[in-house]
């Protein structure tokens, strides 16, 4: 499955795509972390929730659950929204 990566991530990855395996979302983001260490936890809180910040879609779809299904013909693209003043 193609990943796209935010900004604030390509610090891991050094790309803006990479590819990734897993039936769901939770199997997706532990694959990015066995291939990029720390990745999954600037993602995703101490109860395997995503953080707040963070927007996961299939495509153009809004991903929340972490044990939702994924079609890997369609790409995750990973959003971090930024804050400050």
């Amino acid at each position: 499955m193609r990943v796209t990566i935010p900004s604030p991530l390509l610090s891991y990855t050094n790309r803006r795509e990479v590819a990734a395996i897993g039936a769901t979302l939770a199997d997706v983001l532990r694959d990015l972390d066995r291939q990029f260490p720390g990745i999954r936890f600037r993602m995703v809180d101490e109860q395997d929730r995503l953080r707040p910040h963070m927007r996961v879609f299939l495509d153009a779809d809004e991903m929340r659950d972490p044990s939702a299904a994924l079609d890997a013909s369609r790409t995750l693209h990973i959003v971090q929204a930024l804050s400050g003043g």
